[in-house]
């Protein structure tokens, strides 16, 4: 039975390393830096049972006049992984996103370090 559970929680994190890794490859079209690594995704939460993945992301900005293009961006990448059957993206602002939400290397690519 442990066993069990343990390859669940193997298969399940090996989903969720390949969401990341698609998010990767998601930019906003006004910064060269993916929107993973500039800390636009709050919350990732996969359903392996259903197939259903719920991500929570924002924007660098409220009146972002791309929203619509990334969202369906990020939708269609995360729809090609295998084991997503859908795939919700939900727009948020709280907390407010800051420079400070970057990974290191997404502030080195910019010259922010």
């Amino acid at each position: 039975m442990e066993e069990n559970k343990d390859n669940v929680q193997e298969q399940t994190q090996t989903i969720e390393d390949q969401i990341v890794e698609v998010l990767r490859t998601v930019y906003d079209p006004e910064i060269p830096v993916n929107i993973y690594d500039l800390g636009l995704i709050y919350k990732i939460d996969f359903n392996s049972a259903t197939g259903t993945l719920d991500v929570d992301m924002t924007l660098t900005a409220p009146g972002c006049p791309m929203a619509d293009y990334i969202v369906e961006d990020v939708r269609q990448k995360l729809m090609g992984i295998h084991e997503v059957t859908e795939a919700n993206v939900n727009i948020v602002f709280e907390p407010a996103w800051d420079e400070t939400m970057m990974s290191e290397q997404a502030k080195a690519d910019l010259g922010i370090l």
